[in-house]
């Protein structure tokens, strides 16, 4: 998926189910794959969408592909459907904990960034974010569940103060060196979202005007994944005709 690979992504998810039917995983990583090719698609993972409050106000509603829908909810049911009986059998099962959070993650990414619907959203981050706190408390090694608590922190932080007052009473996390923090964690130690971590922070290296530390992450994706051009694409607007740039 990294690679942008999606049609290897799904053959792969394809062969893992008929191996591992019982695997929430396996599915919920699937329906990331529907969802990541439809942002590839409709060009949602540019940073300017998200270095740039005005254009992130300003998008719209995009017009998703009904087959790629229909094939996202289907493995998201799935995922679901076995989430729920792992649960049941064993409320702290730690696999099936983390694939919840990965639900509510891409089902608030689609609520948001594709049906524009932010509060809704919201609501799913806050639910992926309790939860991933549960499941760290029983388990601390789950680095890649530190993603959801930092990425809430994150975004709700960058929110005017009554705002975030607002949030906070709601019970959103607001804090924006927790965020980054919990951010760095998954980017350092993670597995599956290791490499999304990494192009958060640099999202937020761009927003803080930091733009040696967004370059030298974009550079380390871009090696470790030389077929997605949009780490390339994203380098490319950091190096000016002449040398390297700031901004």
């Amino acid at each position: 998926m990294y690679n942008l690979d999606f049609d290897g992504a799904h053959k792969t998810f394809s062969e893992a189910q008929k191996q591992s039917p019982e695997d929430a995983m396996v599915p919920v990583s699937d329906a990331a794959a529907y969802l990541f090719a439809e942002f590839d698609r409709l060009h949602v993972l540019e940073s300017e969408l998200f270095v740039n409050d005005d254009v992130y106000g300003n998008r719209n509603r995009q017009e998703a592909d009904p087959k790629a829908k229909q094939s996202f909810d289907a493995q998201m049911q799935k995922a679901s459907a076995l989430i729920d009986t792992a649960l049941t059998k064993n409320p702290n099962d730690r696999n099936a904990l983390f694939a919840k959070v990965m639900v509510f993650g891409l089902s608030g990414d689609y609520t948001a960034l594709i049906e524009r619907r932010d509060l809704k959203g919201l609501s799913y981050i806050k639910q992926g974010r309790a939860l991933a706190e549960k499941l760290l408390q029983l388990d601390p090694t789950c680095y890649d569940a530190y993603i959801a608590v930092g990425v809430e922190n994150y975004l709700l932080s960058l929110k005017p103060a009554p705002v975030r007052w607002f949030l906070h009473m709601t019970g959103a996390q607001t804090d924006k060196e927790t965020g980054l923090q919990k951010l760095r964690i998954t980017a350092v130690k993670g597995h599956y979202l290791l490499p999304y971590a990494r192009m958060l922070l640099a999202v937020a290296a761009l927003r803080d005007k930091q733009t040696e530390q967004a370059r030298n992450l974009l550079e380390s994706l871009s090696r470790e994944y030389p077929h997605n051009r949009l780490y390339a694409s994203e380098l490319a607007k950091l190096k000016p005709a002449g040398g390297f740039g700031s901004q």
